[in-house]
């Protein structure tokens, strides 16, 4: 017998018709897989056409959440890759990864922030299974991204019905981590993903551009250390366009004292081995080279 996947004919996706119930979900997910352990037969069809075995050694459940082992969706990996997650279920029904990225909802376009366990999904599919496995180069021991935090403070970037990408940031006050009582003294970009098919549209630029008008009052933001060679990229192209937020702008490490600072715009010219621009560098009253 053979599950069928949701069907794109109806209209609907996961995150459109999902409760903010993650327990009631959890609850069906286990009946489902207790039913499957007595041996049903089913199979599930991938987009190519290949067929996979829904029994134990193809399912498994996963935490959305770092912080919250409880909350867990049932998910189908691939049989040539384990570490491959091809299906979820939900709402009584497999619907593949892509399925679960889109949306039947008009009004989902742009970044917008995080709020129902539907959209805490997506962010882990794009986190964990799109950015942790299938668009990034990871050893053959590779294994998944840990989750966010069910607190993350995160935005999802919907274009033309799907998720695109995302980013998450580290709230001013935030908890620099779990067992510390230290916290973030400014806030902080934390995470920025673009899936591969979307990249080279300015859409990097519109996450740093987005998060930095969320934070109009403070003097000084921060951007994760290390920061890569792509989002470096991003930070000079927006720091030409935006000369105002030169010094604003700041690579840090938690929990963002003056001396785990480094301007991004002094960093930047002194790669290039250009004169910087004082006026901009010195109105913060503070640079480390």
């Amino acid at each position: 017998m053979e599950a069928k996947a949701a069907c794109r004919v109806t209209g609907c996706y996961p995150v459109d018709i999902l409760e903010d119930d993650p327990k009631g979900l959890q609850a069906a997910a286990l009946a489902y897989h207790a039913r499957l352990g007595a041996g049903t037969g089913e199979v599930f069809s991938l987009p190519t056409g290949e067929q996979v075995k829904l029994e134990a050694s193809s399912l498994c459940f996963c935490p959305v959440h770092r912080d919250d082992p409880q909350h867990q969706i049932l998910v189908l990996v691939s049989p040539r890759n384990t570490k491959t997650v091809v299906a979820v279920y939900l709402k009584e029904k497999w619907w593949t990864t892509e399925d679960v990225l889109r949306t039947s909802d008009p009004a989902r376009g742009g970044l917008m922030k995080v709020q129902s366990f539907g959209e805490r999904i997506v962010l882990f599919l794009l986190n964990v299974v799109i950015f942790g496995r299938l668009e990034r180069d990871l050893d053959n021991d590779g294994m998944f991204f840990l989750p966010h935090s069910g607190k993350e403070h995160a935005k999802i970037l919907w274009q033309d019905g799907a998720a695109v990408g995302f980013y998450t940031s580290k709230m001013k006050g935030s908890l620099c981590g779990d067992g510390t009582g230290v916290c973030y003294l400014l806030p902080v970009l934390d995470t920025v993903f673009v899936r591969r098919r979307h990249r080279r549209q300015g859409l990097g630029l519109a996450m740093l551009r987005d998060f930095c008008e969320t934070f109009p009052e403070e003097e000084a933001l921060g951007v994760s250390c290390p920061i890569s060679l792509a989002m470096i990229q991003v930070c000079s192209k927006f720091l030409s366009a935006h000369p105002e937020e030169r010094g604003r702008l700041w690579e840090v490490e938690p929990p963002g004292a003056w001396g785990q600072r480094i301007n991004i715009w002094l960093k930047i010219q002194l790669q290039r081995g250009r004169p910087t621009d004082r006026v901009q560098v010195e109105s913060t009253g503070h640079t480390r080279t």
